[in-house]
């Protein structure tokens, strides 16, 4: 009997083994297929011809619901992609058929811990929306309030983790194997997606994020956020107040208070980005409503993204010097959140930046170049001049190109460039006014009590090590890494031309003595000696022209 269930549960097991091996190849091929196009500079995507962007949508939601996210998230990087393949990515869709209902009843009741006509009054058994990760459905709670329920797809957890598996596996070994891996480090990306999608599938976390961003429009009376029912709620189920209004895209003409309620979007958002650090990373038109009201509700909470204070310091103070039409000072805040890559040219850098934040600040109000295509060009030219710019400087391009497009829906008088100049004083108003709240000053007061404190101690240290000569200096600046590469590079040239000297030598021992099988009158070893020793020297010294060519050519860009 034993045996028997053993011999099932194998059987039942080698299918899902073949189905996950045949998923990995699939996404292997893909990124094969497409992963040079995104890693190419410019000059090489121009002369390989590029691909087809609809064949690159296509092919990333047949893998499934990962990398439709991963879709939604390269849809901002500018500096990897091309602008077509950027504008087929916004257009990517993640519908999906519904789950029936009866799974969707079963994920419900377990995450409540009751039947779901004790939790609810009335719950609809069709969703009003279907997607990859969740579908939503409306409901009526016993208290007679409508709301809308968000459920998650069941089993959706245990897929995104295999496929997140199969992408790290991917890019261990693009890391360990190729040259563009050690430079971009893509485990570190993978990883970063496995933190964003866990922060999505946590509905406990939305639903927090509700609660927050409800605080932080309390000054903003022309918005509002739905509000959550904790008590119908869990990591996969969420319950919240359903709106009732028409979406902006629907708005058939502007009103009087058209313009107040785009101004004040606005501002909320530019106050998330630079004074709260909380961003709604998805403003588009289909997350915004128009209540009964006349107020502007923003929904969808499940993609947000956290600034640091000094991240958020850094793009306010570039946003400004681009209003100001301060190219030089932008190009220098920029190369210092990026990352210098080895091809890095800072003078190209400075003119592209110039160039730019030029076009943008002479422009008038009505032109049609806005904030955020200033940031995603800043991102992609970036990229062309060896600088890897931060993730943040494209979310903020990909939020203000969003909120410029909902400007328009909702008011096409409002300019949002006259919006950013005039809000600019408030925003830095309100970073000092956080700045100097009690709570940061008395963390201030106790980090310079600690200073003090062990500045004594830790002087005494310094001058004991400097008299017991145990000083150490440690130079950070070298690349390890990059020096004991080359390192190698050399030592395996050394031992190669060894090697080739050596059976040179061989070869005319050989030769001399006149011994041993003969091949074409002349002995057969010394032959072979003679022939591994040039095809030997001819490899290292091709290997050799074709890595100072490129060092070279890498030189002549960085000067």
């Amino acid at each position: 009997m034993v045996q028997a269930i053993e011999g099932t549960s194998v059987r039942k097991a080698a299918p899902a083994r073949r189905g996950r091996l045949r998923h990995f190849w699939r996404v292997l091929r893909f990124c094969l297929r497409f992963g040079p196009l995104m890693l190419a500079t410019q000059a090489e995507r121009r002369r390989r011809g590029g691909g087809d962007a609809e064949d690159f949508v296509r092919e990333l939601q047949a893998l499934g619901p990962t990398f439709v996210k991963i879709g939604q998230l390269l849809s901002i990087r500018s500096d990897l992609l091309e602008p077509r393949y950027l504008a087929a990515l916004s257009r990517l869709q993640d519908d999906v058929e519904p789950v029936p209902f009866e799974d969707i009843r079963a994920v419900v009741e377990a995450e409540l811990g009751c039947s779901i006509t004790v939790a609810f009054a009335a719950f609809g058994p069709v969703p009003i929306a279907a997607a990859s990760l969740a579908q939503v459905h409306a409901a009526t709670t016993h208290a007679g309030e409508d709301v809308v329920v968000k459920v998650q797809r069941p089993g959706i957890k245990a897929a995104i983790d295999d496929d997140l598996h199969t992408l790290h596996v991917i890019a261990r070994l693009a890391d360990r194997w190729t040259e563009s891996g050690r430079r971009l480090h893509f485990a570190g990306w993978v990883d970063a997606m496995g933190d964003t999608l866990a922060e999505e599938l946590d509905y406990e976390v939305e639903a927090d994020n509700l609660r927050v961003f409800a605080s932080h429009l309390q000054g903003h009376p022309a918005l509002f956020v739905p509000r959550p029912f904790p008590r119908l709620g869990s990591s996969r189920v969420l319950t919240m107040e359903r709106v009732h209004g028409t979406r902006i895209p629907e708005l058939a003409i502007a009103d009087e208070d058209a313009a107040n309620r785009a101004t004040q979007l606005v501002q909320a958002y530019l106050e998330q980005i630079f004074v709260h650090g909380l961003v709604h990373a998805d403003p588009h038109p289909g997350n915004v409503l128009l209540a009964a009201d006349g107020r502007l509700a923003l929904i969808d909470f499940g993609m947000v993204a956290r600034l640091g204070p000094q991240i958020r310091s850094a793009l306010l103070k570039l946003l400004c010097a681009a209003v100001e039409g301060d190219g030089e000072r932008v190009a220098e805040i920029a190369a210092q959140l990026g990352e210098r890559l080895g091809v890095y040219d800072e003078l190209a850098w400075q003119r592209a930046c110039t160039r730019v934040v030029g076009r943008y600040a002479m422009q008038s109000d009505g032109s049609a170049y806005p904030e955020g295509a200033l940031m995603l060009d800043l991102t992609r030219l970036a990229g062309q001049c060896g600088l890897r710019p931060p993730a943040e400087i494209a979310l903020l391009g990909k939020a203000l190109l969003n909120l410029d497009g909902l400007c328009r829906l909702i008011d096409p008088r409002v300019s949002m460039r006259r919006i950013v100049r005039e809000h600019a004083g408030s925003l830095a108003r309100m970073r000092m006014q956080k700045r100097f709240a009690p709570t940061t000053l008395a963390a201030e007061a106790v980090n310079t009590v600690d200073f003090f404190g062990e500045l004594p101690r830790q002087a005494h240290e310094i001058l004991e090590h400097i008299a017991q000569n145990r000083v150490r200096i440690r130079l950070s600046g070298l690349e390890e890494s990059r020096l004991l590469e080359n390192l190698q590079k050399i030592a395996n040239r050394i031992a190669a031309g060894l090697i080739c000297a050596a059976m040179i030598v061989g070869a005319a021992l050989a030769l001399r003595t006149g011994e041993g099988p003969q091949l074409l009158g002349y002995p057969a070893l010394a032959l072979l000696l003679f022939l591994g020793a040039f095809l030997l020297g001819a490899g290292v010294v091709l290997i050799a022209l074709r890595t100072d060519r490129r060092m070279s050519r890498y030189e002549r860009r960085k000067r």
